[in-house]
């Protein structure tokens, strides 16, 4: 099957799905990138230069995706049970 016709059975799916415009492109960008990086040992300048952007800009990407990825955990408690004073 040609890319644009693989292309065009995704879109399908993602609107028969009700995925928004901006929701798709930011996966597809995520997607893109981690499978260029994975490509390129996560080496950021040689994944930067194949991918046409500047080293910062894929670096603010990266760090955006991580922080996204990273789930937010309760703080912990001490286990000291307070007393109270009479």
């Amino acid at each position: 099957m040609q890319m644009r016709a693989r292309l065009e059975a995704l879109i399908d799916e993602m609107l028969d799905g009700q995925i928004m415009l901006d929701e798709a492109l930011a996966e597809f960008e995520k997607l893109y990138i981690q499978k260029a990086l994975s490509r390129h040992k996560d080496h950021l300048s040689r994944t930067a230069n194949i991918l046409g952007i500047h080293r910062n800009t894929l670096s603010k990407r990266v760090s955006t995706y991580r922080k996204q990825e990273t789930p937010v955990r309760p703080a912990k408690r001490s286990g000291r049970k307070y007393l109270k004073k009479d």
